[in-house]
């Protein structure tokens, strides 16, 4: 399995110095975080494609 055209060793390594630099409650933190930001991100698009599809279907009267 290559991510990146990194193997498994190279990403062990590469996790094991982020839990040193970072540690482990910090990391926790962080992917919480982003977790939600997506989730938000997520849920934002959605209300935009509602909106789109609510002027497509439902065009506003012309007055005149």
């Amino acid at each position: 399995m290559r991510i990146l055209g990194l193997g498994l060793p190279e990403l062990l390594v590469i996790l094991f110095i982020v839990v040193l630099v970072f540690g482990i409650g910090r990391i926790s933190k962080v992917a919480g975080e982003l977790g939600s930001g997506i989730r938000s991100f997520r849920e934002g698009l959605k209300g935009d494609q509602a909106e789109e599809e609510a002027k497509e279907v439902d065009p506003p009267a012309k007055s005149g």
